[in-house]
């Protein structure tokens, strides 16, 4: 299967307007050694691929580096023909009020309503009124149908790869 082939196979097109609600993450394994971490960033940057989001956790041996890019095809490809181990995840970027307790409302929505958060990281956008992050949960349909029913605004992938 070509890589074009396996991200487009992960959007996903929800009924409510039409919109695209997920976006392609990829999560890449980069050794925990001085330069490895520059090294990966540079190899997107070289390509010109830009980043919107990223997140970095780490072991004693590795890290994993979660990034949403500008041209999450691209950013595969080159990430994978570098020799990179690279596993693309679909999760919701969801807006949030930049104001106290405006994530901790978006995950209480989720919470009343069952679905459990895996992770959240946030990323800075252009806004003075709205703040971002990324949510991963193991079912994007429901959660994207509780926050939405709750008012709360999902950007589509136009959004987030046009930042």
């Amino acid at each position: 299967m070509k890589v074009e082939e396996t991200i487009e196979r992960n959007i996903v097109y929800y009924a409510k307007e039409d919109i695209l609600v997920t976006v392609d993450q990829l999560s890449v394994f980069v050794e925990n050694k001085p330069g490895k971490l520059v090294e990966a960033l540079e190899t997107l940057s070289e390509s010109g691929v830009d980043l919107r989001a990223l997140s970095l956790a780490d072991t004693a041996d590795f890290g994993i580096l979660r990034i949403i890019a500008d041209k999450p095809v691209r950013a595969l490809k080159v990430m994978q023909d570098a020799g990179y181990l690279v596993k693309s995840t679909e999760v919701l970027p969801v807006a949030v009020g930049d104001k106290p307790g405006g994530l901790a409302a978006v995950l209480r929505v989720l919470a009343d309503a069952g679905i459990d958060v895996e992770y959240t990281y946030a990323f800075v956008a252009h806004s003075r009124d709205r703040a971002y992050v990324i949510l991963r949960v193991k079912d994007n349909a429901a959660a994207a149908k509780i926050l939405t029913d709750n008012g709360i605004t999902l950007l589509t992938g136009e959004d987030m790869y046009g930042m």
